[in-house]
């Protein structure tokens, strides 16, 4: 499985990231890819916030994909949440993100992260009009057919429906 980049960011690591993108642009030199946690954060507490509140189950949701996607502590996941809050609230669109996204990731990681964010989505259990209306814009914004987008979308259905039978 082609997976998002998985790396260990050590705490220096996440402070550095931190400090980074407290600034108003990172420069040139960077590297991208280094970027790409807290891209990938912003974009998951977005759909997250999409129907104007912040269910427990959903932040779970973005936290566990963090440590799983980028080797974080529970603690550098929280810190990635709450700096890509901030960040999010200083932009003023997605473009930004996505465009690091498409730049950075193939398709298959690209659908990756499309399941992630359905995996935010149904954490409460519910697909509210706000997020059904984002998870498209998000899916536009990073070049993804309907069809790959659907297909991430049964792939975590399905996985949801085996968890709940299994209870």
């Amino acid at each position: 499985m082609d997976s998002v980049r998985s790396i260990w960011y050590p705490s220096g690591m996440i402070r550095s990231l931190i400090r980074q993108f407290l600034n108003d642009e990172p420069s040139k030199t960077e590297a991208s890819e280094d970027r790409l946690p807290l891209t990938v954060c912003v974009l998951l507490m977005e759909m997250a916030s999409a129907d104007e509140e912040v269910a427990p189950e959903e932040r779970q949701q973005v936290t566990d994909a963090m440590r799983r996607r980028f080797n974080l502590s529970a603690s550098d996941a929280e810190e990635l949440i709450n700096l890509s809050r901030a960040e999010r609230s200083a932009s003023n669109d997605l473009f930004r993100f996505t465009r690091l996204v498409n730049d950075t990731c193939t398709a298959n990681q690209k659908r990756e992260i499309m399941e992630e964010v359905w995996r935010v989505v149904y954490a409460d259990g519910i697909l509210d009009s706000h997020e059904d209306f984002l998870i498209h814009r998000l899916a536009k914004l990073l070049n993804l057919s309907h069809p790959m987008l659907i297909e991430a979308k049964m792939k975590v259905l399905d996985a949801v429906r085996g968890n709940d039978q299994g209870r």
